[in-house]
């Protein structure tokens, strides 16, 4: 009976991700829109400064300050 189930639903994923891919069109994405004025593209390092580096930056700084300004007298349990 799982047995049943399990492809069922593999069969009903496949096909619905078939399904989506197919209805997408990225040759579209090609079309300019009245008004679209795309500005310069990002350098490499631009890129990866604002999509990897800053957000590491800023998990980095949020969580220090949640370690500095931790108020809890409570000693840790050891397991």
């Amino acid at each position: 009976m799982d047995k049943k189930n399990a492809l069922r639903a593999g069969a009903v994923t496949a096909g619905t991700t078939l399904m989506m891919l197919l209805m997408t069109s990225p040759a579209l994405a090609l079309t300019r829109d009245d008004g679209d004025d795309p500005g310069p593209g990002l350098s490499i390092g631009e890129t990866l400064g604002l999509y990897v580096f800053l957000p590491i930056a800023l998990f980095l700084a949020i969580a220090g300050l949640v370690m500095l300004l931790d108020k809890s007298d409570k000693p840790q349990k050891q397991a």
